[in-house]
């Protein structure tokens, strides 16, 4: 008999196969010490070795990635060569003549607490910790490494969750689908899930109840994992073509209201991705690959270099360059402390640059001259921006340097509220909408619990959303999207009725979006924005705007 499991839908489209669940993780090592005449220093040496072969592997697949996954993996690499992690290891094998592996086993145990009792989103890096260890104490043990199960045949992957470094080399023409019981709606389950195409459903506490070689139809719009589908069910499925749906490279409402479509790109991989989808121009350029896993700054020629390879594939096009978004989950020795009580609501992003003015500085400088070598139309924003003051000083130093567009990212609920003071300062405002969902609901992104409060369906979310693109209007200044949510087909023509003149998102998604707006007047995306706002909850909003869009069955979203 047919069941259904509910979950948090966070990648679009319809999967149906046989589960094929995750390996049961690295077992924890047995308490033990060196033998009496056991070099400890040998056992040291050891660590250091493991660690750099694990940091090494995973460089290697951040090396063979491209968007979203390059700084997921690059992230998680740097986390294998924290000092603090390999430090007191080796504190323990020589201070308590602990084996190595329990000793990697302990450190990490107390490094991921230590993330977690820091809340938001330093709690996601718990996380990568855990993995890490994993790997390193495999490489100890000479066991083989977690991983995702490597089978002769499409299926759909189940997991308790999904590491960064698993999600992000994931293969889309085997994986038909996943189910985690864990994550969250932007946790990197989803966001890698998104950027490679793979219908996913996070949040899922029945997924522990699926086995490996059942039959299983996942819905990653609807959030629901459904049991002993009937073969007819899975073979229309299964026929549907796979792979991105192609998008001619304008976007448009069926009445011919134009909404640009652009792609966000972490580095010059994605930057090709993007082009080959046919974004218009990108609206997100992260520049944190430039700096991620290194304990100094990179100098200026090193990120022009950087910036101009992105660049120079747009021409003639917009390309929105996003200044380093340091802090919280991504810290930078220096830029960041790592001391701060919550890093969550710390010195994040443009607040970075009250101590180190320097580094924003130099970024902007760097910037000006890649902008000045390449033909693109070079936009610039700040992130974490909460209060006017804020937009002026950064817009001051955008234009001393030539760079004429300046925005800035609203992310927290004061910069929406106030956005007609805000961007009066500016040029442009973009909603990042994971980090405005997550403030707005006080609700931790990475925590399965709160799945049903972190995703920007809120009434709420979209409110403060229609408020800044409101204030935005007061002075002609259009806003955009660049969060999670311009990627989801569904959502998209609310938030044109929102008011929102661009949407950016994984290149992966841009057909979809594109075929959805095409079938939607700008009067009904208006309607439909008005009755997601009204709606009392995230799932009736979503519900009733589904449900007056036929477009998304006719399209399998």
């Amino acid at each position: 008999m047919t069941s259904v499991i509910d979950g948090a839908g966070v990648s679009p489209g319809r999967g149906a196969g046989v589960v094929v669940t995750m390996p049961a993780p690295v077992p924890e090592p047995a308490p033990a010490t060196l033998a009496p005449d056991a070099d400890a220093e040998a056992a040291v040496a050891a660590i250091d070795e493991a660690v750099r072969s694990v940091q090494a592997d995973l460089a290697a697949r951040a090396a063979r990635a491209t968007g979203t996954a390059v700084e997921v993996l690059t992230v998680t690499a740097a986390m294998a060569a924290d000092t603090t992690l390999s430090k007191e290891s080796a504190r323990k094998v020589r201070d308590e003549r602990t084996v190595p592996e329990r000793a990697v086993w302990e450190a990490a145990g107390d490094l991921a607490a230590r993330l977690e009792s820091l809340g938001g989103m330093m709690a996601e890096r718990a996380r990568d910790v855990r993995d890490v260890r994993e790997r390193i104490v495999a490489a100890l043990t000479g066991r083989r490494a977690p991983g995702v199960p490597d089978v002769d045949h499409p299926f759909v992957l189940v997991a308790t969750d999904l590491a960064p470094a698993d999600t992000a080399t994931l293969d889309p023409e085997r994986v038909l689908a996943i189910v985690t019981s864990g994550g969250g709606p932007t946790s990197h389950t989803a966001i890698l899930a998104r950027s490679l195409g793979i219908p996913a459903v996070v949040a899922a506490p029945g997924a522990t109840e699926l086995v490996d070689g059942e039959t299983v139809l996942v819905d990653g719009s609807q959030g629901t994992v459904e049991r002993e589908p009937s073969a007819q069910d899975v073979a229309r499925v299964q026929d549907r073509p796979r792979g991105p749906r192609a998008f001619d490279g304008q976007g448009r409402t069926a009445d011919g209201v134009r909404v640009q479509l652009l792609a966000n790109v972490a580095d010059p991989a994605g930057a090709a991705a993007a082009v080959e989808a046919g974004a218009e121009g990108v609206g997100l350029f992260r520049t944190e690959f430039c700096f991620l896993g290194r304990t100094e700054e990179p100098d200026v020629d090193e990120q022009v270099a950087a910036y101009r390879a992105v660049l120079a594939a747009f021409a003639g096009r917009k390309v929105v360059i996003r200044t380093l978004d340091a802090g919280a989950d991504k810290p930078l020795p220096f830029v960041t402390a790592d001391d701060e009580p919550n890093p969550a609501l710390g010195v994040r992003g443009l607040r970075t640059a009250v101590r180190h003015p320097e580094v924003l500085g130099r970024q902007l400088d760097a910037i000006a001259r890649a902008a000045a070598a390449e033909g693109a139309d070079v936009w610039v924003m700040a992130p974490m921006v909460a209060t006017p003051d804020e937009a002026q000083e950064f817009a001051a130093a955008c234009r001393e340097r030539g760079l004429v567009t300046a925005g800035v990212m609203i992310e927290v609920p004061a910069a929406a509220l106030q956005a007609r003071w805000v961007l009066e300062q500016v040029d442009f405002g973009s909603i990042g909408t994971n980090d405005l969902t997550q403030y707005t609901m006080a609700a931790d992104r990475e925590a399965a619990d709160l799945a049903a409060l972190s995703t920007p369906w809120q009434p709420a979310v979209l409110s403060l959303v229609g408020a800044a693109c409101a204030g935005g209007a007061e002075h002609g200044r259009p806003v955009g999207v660049c969060g999670e949510a311009a990627a989801d087909p569904a959502l998209a023509p609310v938030l044109v009725g929102l008011g929102v003149a661009s949407l950016s998102m994984t290149p992966r998604a841009l057909g979809d979006v594109a075929a959805v707006l095409a079938a939607t007047t700008s009067e009904q995306c208006a309607e439909l924005a008005r009755i997601a706002v009204a709606a009392p909850t995230a799932a009736a909003a979503r519900d009733a705007v589904r449900a007056r869009l036929p477009v998304l069955e006719e399209l399998g979203l």
